[in-house]
């Protein structure tokens, strides 16, 4: 059996949290394969340029530095994969995980807390839970959290048959919108991401508008 992980998201930026959680994913549950699949559209956001150029390519290129790989991790495991950006259509998860459903490979698809409390209103979740296990990497440590995460998983295991995980990562106190924030107001954002994308953000004036 194949163990297959996913990673969706928007990453804009991509950051430290997002990197240990990918991480601590591959590890925790010995996966053979991590893709991380940035997002084309997703389906609660429009699509919006950065700096009059495409985002999606260069959210694709800041993970490219973010995971400091070309098309690999230096362990063999993450992958960057441009597949929904490819599609050039809204990014629904179940699409996804239809395209990589196959035979003797099981897919477990990661996502942060407020990612997992909506994913009943998601499109198609009952099939989404039928397709993949569910993994919970929580990056915060609020206890009001810790109770909708409990009533959440109850309804998805008893509506949707739901397999559910948690991946125990370091608590990280910012999020993409945060750091975007910080960005524009020209702070110093090292302590949030590799050097190597601080310098291209910089670099390309990403986020200053």
């Amino acid at each position: 059996m194949t163990e297959l992980g996913i990673y969706g998201g928007t990453f804009s930026p991509p950051h430290n949290g997002h990197i240990r959680s990918a991480r601590a994913f591959a590890r925790q549950l010995s996966l053979d394969r991590l893709l991380i699949i940035p997002t084309y559209v997703p389906p609660h956001k429009h699509r919006s340029p950065l700096n009059g150029q495409d985002d999606s390519l260069i959210r694709y290129e800041m993970l490219r530095i973010a995971f400091n790989t070309d098309e690999n991790d230096k362990n063999g495991v993450i992958e960057l994969c441009p597949y929904e950006i490819l599609q050039k259509r809204t990014s629904y998860t179940v699409l996804t995980l239809r395209h990589f459903t196959a035979p003797d490979t099981r897919i477990t698809f990661l996502c942060g807390t407020d990612m997992f409390l909506t994913l009943g209103s998601w499109y198609m979740p009952e099939e989404v839970f039928k397709l993949a296990r569910i993994a919970l990497a929580r990056r915060e440590t609020n206890p009001e959290n810790t109770k909708k995460i409990a009533i959440a998983s109850d309804y998805y295991r008893r509506m949707y048959g739901a397999e559910l995980v948690e991946i125990k990562t370091i608590p990280d106190q910012i999020s993409s919108t945060e750091l975007r924030n910080l960005i524009a107001a020209g702070e110093d954002c090292s302590g949030y991401m590799p050097a190597q994308l601080c310098e291209y953000i910089e670099k390309n004036g990403l986020y200053k508008s």
